[in-house]
């Protein structure tokens, strides 16, 4: 699938509306200075990813409201390519938020993976556009900071929907999701097929199989694009 292509994908699914929040987990690519494959990183070889240039390229600025909020998933290694994502986007960056990776008892997940660091944290960049693009009464209360244990692989807390919806104006749309959630526009390669079902976190947000808020038309496979630039 080429660029061109997954960016037709995105205009089909948004369907020429307008956001005023948009949530997006882009897949990242991890590299040394080299240009290969960060030798942490390998085992992610598995999971289909996208370089910097093909996430700029998504046209996010059309698709937001002239004032929006963007929360962008970016790790620790990656910041300044978030910050350039964000930028390129059409938004200005004002904050962040930390995801704290906690074991059950509280103390941090030490699992993940880092070069200098071990890290137990993920940034989530706060970006806006547009005038009086503040955010609502709740945000001005909420700590930046979020401390939940790891779903699987890449899965972000689905505790960063409510303080979202708190913070922030609606129509939401979230880009590169697994599954559905009601209110929201959904647009990924896992976007209408994907559910958990894992047995220790039954009391997740998602909707169930067959209720995704947007279009179920069968999507294509939206990374495979990745692999040929």
């Amino acid at each position: 699938m080429s660029n061109a292509d997954a960016i037709g994908d995105f205009r089909e699914r948004t369907m020429g509306r307008k956001f005023s929040t948009v949530l997006a987990d882009p897949p990242w690519q991890f590299q040394n200075r080299t240009g290969k494959m960060a030798p942490e990183h390998k085992r992610l070889n598995r999971y289909g990813t996208m370089d910097l240039d093909a996430i700029k390229a998504l046209p996010v600025a059309e698709v937001c409201a002239d004032t929006a909020h963007l929360y962008l998933w970016v790790p620790n290694a990656l910041l300044p390519d978030g910050i350039e994502v964000l930028r390129a986007w059409g938004f200005q960056y004002k904050s962040n938020l930390v995801w704290h990776k906690i074991r059950k008892d509280g103390g941090s997940d030490g699992r993940g993976v880092g070069f200098y660091f071990r890290n137990v944290t993920e940034l989530i960049l706060f970006g806006v556009r547009g005038k009086n693009a503040r955010t609502l009464a709740p945000g001005r209360s909420q700590v930046n900071l979020l401390a939940t244990q790891k779903r699987e692989h890449s899965r972000k807390p689905d505790e960063l929907y409510p303080l979202i919806e708190a913070c922030s104006p609606g129509p939401f749309l979230e880009m590169f999701a697994r599954g559905s959630r009601p209110g929201w526009t959904t647009w990924g390669n896992q976007a209408d097929d994907y559910y958990p079902d894992w047995p220790t976190y039954s009391n997740h947000s998602q909707s169930d199989p067959g209720q995704a808020v947007t279009s179920t038309a069968a999507q294509p496979t939206l990374f495979e694009f990745a692999k040929a630039v």
